[in-house]
């Protein structure tokens, strides 16, 4: 699953994912948390990337409320054409949540360790994610999204069986093209990412708390 990630080269943003937007107000993030409202990119009608502004944790448009969407805050990628909440969404609102890392957390003797997982050149990527909005009877919109997730690859399986699915750069223009609605065609790209570009070491427990969104929690400890 993938339930922390970072965002902390907001200034390579606008390369990275060739935005057309230049002048973003953006903050480094070191814990982003289920609820909070992050960046996610679409591409528009005129075939631009585009910015948005989406609160993790996905709420199908029918819903009949605006629950939390924790539920949510992570889709499986077996059969998930077939998900009522992801059926919509798998074939018209396709989405990158940018990244340039995420924390698992691995059992042990004395609790879980946390551990964080970026890739080798240290660069930015793109979870492959769906969004929807629902919109109550006042006409109030609420943007939500989930990040996908696929089998561990050998990296990460000692310490969970699931991972975020990481998108090549290369498929990330397929993967949000507004006309493609066959889910078949997009599915295909829902891989682990290759364990030999990534890498991973333990951070301290204070992950586990929302609040230290701070660069420290980044530095490397002694496993438990």
């Amino acid at each position: 699953m993938c339930g922390r990630f970072t965002l902390t080269k907001v200034d390579r943003l606008p390369k990275r994912f060739n935005l057309q937007q230049p002048e973003l107000p953006l903050t480094p993030r070191y814990n982003v948390a289920p609820t909070q409202v992050m960046p996610v990119i679409l591409r528009d009608e005129a075939e631009k990337n585009q910015l948005e502004w989406f609160k993790w944790g996905l709420v199908p448009f029918w819903s009949k409320e605006p629950k939390s969407g924790y539920s949510t805050i992570n889709a499986r990628a077996e059969g998930i054409a077939d998900k009522p909440a992801y059926r919509k969404p798998i074939r018209s609102q396709r989405c990158l949540i940018p990244s340039d890392g995420f924390y698992e957390w691995q059992k042990t003797g004395t609790g879980k360790q946390p551990f964080y997982i970026h890739l080798k050149s240290a660069e930015l990527f793109g979870f492959a994610g769906l969004y929807d909005i629902y919109r109550d009877r006042d006409g109030n919109e609420l943007k939500t999204f989930t990040i996908i997730t696929t089998e561990a690859n050998d990296l990460v399986a000692p310490i969970h069986n699931r991972m975020p699915v990481i998108l090549r750069a290369q498929d990330e223009a397929e993967w949000l093209d507004p006309t493609i609605n066959d889910p078949f065609q997009v599915t295909r790209l829902l891989q682990p990412y290759p364990a030999e570009f990534m890498e991973l070491y333990p951070v301290s427990r204070k992950v586990n708390a929302v609040a230290n969104d701070v660069p420290e929690i980044l530095e490397t400890v002694n496993s438990a």
